[in-house]
């Protein structure tokens, strides 16, 4: 009997830590009306251009976001991944459309870094980052960025569709 109650209590707690919301520190998108591409081209053109950047350690991984529940529909994203920072890109059609974002956030929490005295000796409190960490995470967001700006500038030339502008080019914080 203990041990179905354990079992259940596991259950709980891998179900809860699923349900944590997504707080992302930084967002892009940009919309392309009436027009199309590949996905896929797109998602080898960013892995393409984040190459020439050489980032140590830098892995690119599919991962599928649900657009609801654990029984929905999901959505293919390509996942840049370098030390503690993520990056979900997303490259997709919208009926006639099409549409690009990213979005910069931390790994999750594992359940030992949630003890307050631990974080802070394994130097991962999130509430106060370090110098190091703040231009860490800006040169990640700046690299990735850049390379995604460089797949869109590759696709709209080769479709002799017009540059996004400056305005449209700028990342957007959620801080």
């Amino acid at each position: 009997m203990i041990y179905l109650v354990l079992f259940i209590i596991l259950i709980v707690i891998v179900i809860a830590a699923g349900n944590r919301p997504i707080i992302p520190a930084s967002h892009w998108s940009h919309y392309f009306d009436n027009m199309q591409f590949s996905s896929q081209d797109f998602y080898k053109s960013v892995e393409e251009a984040c190459a020439k950047h050489e980032i140590p350690n830098l892995t690119f991984s599919r991962v599928t976001h649900s657009q609801g529940g654990i029984f929905s529909a999901g959505r293919e994203y390509l996942r840049a991944t370098y030390n503690e920072y993520v990056f979900d890109i997303c490259a997709a059609p919208f009926g006639k459309d099409f549409f690009v974002s990213w979005w910069l956030r931390e790994k999750e929490e594992d359940l030992l870094s949630k003890i307050p005295i631990l974080n802070s000796l394994l130097g991962k409190n999130r509430k106060q980052k370090t110098f190091y960490q703040m231009d860490t995470e800006g040169m990640f967001k700046g690299s990735i960025h850049h390379s995604v700006l460089e797949a869109i500038d590759h696709l709209t030339s080769t479709k002799g569709i017009r540059a996004l502008s400056e305005f449209e080019r700028n990342p957007r914080d959620s801080k």
